[in-house]
């Protein structure tokens, strides 16, 4: 099996090139450019495509990879929004994801979240360096006995309750579908109005496109912290930046954000960026962003690796499909 790898980084190769020697069968190009309708040409010739999470296989791209004999679409993540699959099922084109790599990973991303904005350690390091050692500030608040909502309460949310549990935080669930936990399920205005604390953790479908807009916000705590680690679109960013400034909003960490296609996994160091709605949200002093990051550890690009390959080798020797969306 030949695999056309796109969005390739560099930190992940080592991960997929060690994890191939157990697959002497498959072979694997790396190429950095997103797969897209400009960039589908690139997969010519290949049994197979490797994506990730921002790279676009819409209708028009599954068509051409039909076209071309490619057979299968391997995820290597967990969330599958970006994919046609309506179009993948017309052509016969087999789509497989990695549906839990290392929820912890994510999980303990969100508490690095938490921790950062509410105790303001980001702020701190800085002052540090400058030999300012005024406290003024820098007034945080405990986690314990705060009021922590989680929407989507899969194997990360799940996680990530385990680890509030741990605070000696009080942990509500809203999601029909939960993992048995150490939480209190409830409905999801019960959350918004009762949560000091706010994670996200679903996956974005009709129900959940922008599932924190205005309404959303009208029903929540003044002061309240929005985490977002889950997917973009979950949140609509321009009424986030009006609960931010009307201080509803106190505090906002994202890992992902909607547009980020344009942004993520790229040096713009020395660019000036065209998004007005990110640069707006990144001028707020209690906004925390980082990069889509939550799943960066060993462990859980080692998981990519190794289902990833699996899912590849199960398609060539006609196995079952465990993986398959």
């Amino acid at each position: 099996m030949k695999i056309a790898f796109f969005s390739a980084q560099a930190y992940e190769k080592p991960f997929f090139e060690h994890t191939a020697t157990a697959y002497p069968h498959i072979k694997i190009d790396y190429f950095s450019q997103s797969l897209n309708q400009k960039t589908a040409v690139l997969a010519n010739g290949y049994d197979s495509v490797c994506v990730f999470v921002n790279d676009d296989i819409n209708a028009q791209v599954i068509a051409h990879l039909a076209s071309n004999n490619i057979t299968t679409v391997l995820l290597r993540c967990a969330g599958f929004n970006n994919v046609d699959l309506t179009a993948a099922k017309a052509h016969n084109i087999k789509v497989l994801r990695v549906p839990a790599y290392s929820p912890e990973a994510v999980a303990e991303h969100c508490i690095a979240l938490m921790l950062t904005l509410s105790r303001k350690t980001h702020k701190a390091y800085n002052r540090v360096r400058e030999d300012n050692f005024d406290l003024n500030g820098l007034l945080g608040f405990n986690l314990h006995n705060k009021t922590v909502g989680i929407i989507g309460c899969g194997k990360i949310g799940l996680a990530l309750c385990n680890i509030l549990n741990g605070f000696g935080a009080k942990v509500l669930v809203s999601d029909p579908y939960a993992l048995a936990g150490n939480y209190t399920l409830c409905d999801l205005n019960t959350l918004l109005r009762q949560s000091d604390i706010i994670s996200l953790h679903c996956p974005v479908n009709e129900h959940t496109h922008h599932i924190i807009n205005d309404e959303a916000f009208s029903k929540m705590k003044p002061g309240v912290m929005l985490i977002n680690t889950s997917r973009g679109a979950l949140v609509d960013s321009k009424a986030c930046i009006q609960a931010l400034k009307s201080k509803k909003l106190a505090y906002l960490g994202l890992d992902v954000y909607e547009q980020e296609s344009e942004l993520f996994f790229k040096n713009h160091s020395d660019e000036i960026l065209q998004d007005d709605v990110f640069s707006r949200l990144v001028s707020f002093k209690n906004v925390l962003i980082t990069g889509h990051q939550g799943f960066f550890t060993q462990e859980a690009l080692s998981e990519i690796a190794n289902i990833t390959l699996r899912n590849a080798q199960a398609v060539k020797n006609n196995q079952p499909l465990i993986n398959q969306v």
